[in-house]
């Protein structure tokens, strides 16, 4: 119990803040920032000044792709799509696949050239091919960072390069860099057909591509995301992986060394992995009269598909209640609160979910009541 009490302390299982006890632990995760974050509910298990701002360089490109997939998804592009490389493509420095002014290539290419090569011309490409002008995505890139409630985050490139004056202000945080991460993952999942391959080629074969996060290839269930690293940033890691359905964020900024971001990022997941589970609440069959129905009940149903990470003691210690209405009169539409399923592990309330009516029901007419009414008459004569 000791123990059990101590990870919550240090860790927050319930997303609560971290305490000054903490420290220890932060001390032992490289760089100048940290955290890890739960991929299916957002909870944040640790942090280490997750929100002083700081240059993030190419793990800008998060958003990058993530404006790309909310494109794909969208209909507004397409895998197939072919684009074209500009002058201000081909100039970038840095990582790249050194792009020729004119050169076409597939929005899939391209991707995967970002993804899994950092690469600078691609993202620069896919920006005016999507916003006319880098200056434009950009933008865009900022007007989606206040969506996902990005407080410390203000974008001036799409690649996190420092190469113009304003650069000092390209600025964002672990924790706002973990919220876009999420985003990309979660929501478009496409992305991992990427950000997964450990080598590949573009160009039918001709140019090689090999990913700049070692983790890839290196670390069991890891499946992205972004590396970054420029004189003024240090080196940057947002490392996603999954196992056994959890899936996790590391985010590590302003390390000394490569291999230490990769270090961190490692450390954090292992951490992760060690103590953490999630949990599906399961609702019994639970069905609800209804007075004056079409149907005599209707079941009752979570109104969404939830998640609970807890900690792996507390794992099998889950339980569930159900209060229900006894009785709700029609008519009765989709969706309407029938009652709360209660998921409880060792006494703690861990969530409260709404039940809603799986269908509609709709009222007996007058008509239909009269009949109702006659049959049972006529069955009782009969009996």
């Amino acid at each position: 119990m000791k123990r059990l009490l101590c990870w919550i302390l240090i860790f927050g299982v319930l997303g609560a803040a971290l305490p000054p006890g903490a420290a220890a632990a932060e001390q032992e995760i490289p760089g100048k920032s940290a955290l890890l974050m739960d991929i299916a509910t957002g909870k944040v298990l640790f942090e280490k000044n997750a929100h002083e701002a700081l240059a993030p360089a190419s793990v800008t490109k998060v958003m990058t792709m993530l404006l790309i997939m909310e494109a794909i998804d969208s209909g507004a592009l397409s895998w197939n799509d072919t684009v074209t490389a500009s002058e201000a493509a081909a100039a970038k420095g840095g990582s790249q696949i050194y792009l020729k002014v004119g050169e076409t290539m597939s929005v899939a290419d391209m991707v995967k050239s970002i993804a899994v090569s950092s690469a600078n011309d691609c993202a620069c490409a896919m920006a005016e091919h999507i916003a006319g002008s880098e200056a434009a995505f950009v933008e865009k890139m900022n007007q989606r960072a206040r969506e996902l409630g990005m407080a410390d985050t203000h974008f001036v490139n799409c690649t996190g390069l420092d190469d113009s004056e304003d650069a000092k202000n390209h600025l964002t945080c672990a924790y706002d860099i973990a919220l876009m991460s999420r985003e990309l993952l979660k929501y478009h999942p496409d992305i991992l057909k990427y950000t997964t391959i450990w080598m590949d080629t573009v160009r039918n074969g001709q140019f090689g591509l090999s990913n700049t996060n070692k983790l890839i290839r290196f670390y069991p269930g890891a499946t992205g995301l972004k590396t970054g690293f420029t004189s003024g940033a240090g080196y940057c890691l947002s490392a996603s992986a999954e196992r056994d359905g959890l899936g996790l964020i590391a985010v590590v900024m302003g390390c000394e060394t490569s291999a230490q971001r990769f270090t961190a990022c490692r450390q954090l997941l292992d951490q992760g992995f060690a103590t953490y589970a999630l949990v599906t609440p399961e609702a019994p069959d639970a069905r609800v009269g209804v007075k004056l129905g079409l149907q005599p009940q209707v079941r009752a149903i979570p109104a969404e598909d939830t998640q609970l990470l807890v900690e792996k003691s507390q794992k099998s210690l889950v339980e569930t209640q159900v209060a229900l209405e006894l009785e709700v009169e029609a008519p009765v539409s989709k969706g309407q609160r029938l009652g709360t399923l209660t998921v409880t592990a060792g006494g703690q309330t861990l969530a409260q979910i709404p039940l809603v009516a799986e269908e509609a029901v709709p009222r007996l007419t007058f008509g239909q009541i009269f009949l109702k009414i006659l049959r049972r008459v006529t069955m009782a004569a009969k009996g």
